[in-house]
């Protein structure tokens, strides 16, 4: 009998452990993703910011758009904007470097300053975690259509507005967003 309250008292123990882990995989904060030198990250690590998410490619049309992320970001980054590229290589093969091919590409070509985390998939079936919580099961779901989609984030981590890739980072509505949200 000791043997069975004993089993019954890891049991519950185990329970309350898997439904800790469970509330921790629901809260999109802590998924967790690397940057893109490797080391492990969370949106839990930029809290209190507010949080630009753009889904980048070196080699797409509207690669140039890092030009206007970097401004942004280094005129807003001290009132709590933080910008994050997520290289993804689902458009017509537009990503196609590894990640410090990446790297030296953005830092060199762009002197991007934000952080770039690797590379993921933002679409099908290896689509990672974050951005399937970012077009699935947020308050405003719908598939990444192209490189340079942006997931505009208030403090809180909650995702408040989305914006196609032909929306500029100096885009009046964007902006406006981004300055009341700080």
């Amino acid at each position: 009998m000791l043997t069975g309250c004993s089993d019954q008292s890891e049991y519950r123990a185990e329970a309350k452990t898997s439904a800790d882990i469970q509330i921790q995989i629901n809260d999109h904060r802590q998924i967790p993703f690397n940057t893109i030198t490797g080391e492990k990250t969370s949106l839990a690590d930029f809290d209190g910011k507010v949080i630009l998410i753009v889904n980048s490619a070196s080699k797409c049309g509207f690669t140039k758009q890092y030009v206007g992320l970097e401004e942004l970001y280094r005129e807003k980054k001290d009132a709590g904007l933080v910008v994050i590229a997520f290289p993804a290589n689902n458009f017509s093969n537009q990503e196609p470097g590894t990640n410090e091919e990446i790297m030296r590409f953005c830092q060199g070509t762009f002197e991007v300053t934000f952080p770039i985390m690797a590379k993921i998939d933002v679409i099908g079936k290896n689509i990672h975690p974050l951005f399937k919580y970012l077009t699935e099961d947020s308050p405003i779901p719908g598939k990444v259509r192209w490189n340079f989609g942006k997931f505009l984030l208030d403090r809180g981590g909650n995702l408040v507005a989305r914006y196609d890739s032909n929306v500029e980072p100096d885009d009046d509505e964007l902006v406006e967003k981004i300055e009341k949200l700080l």
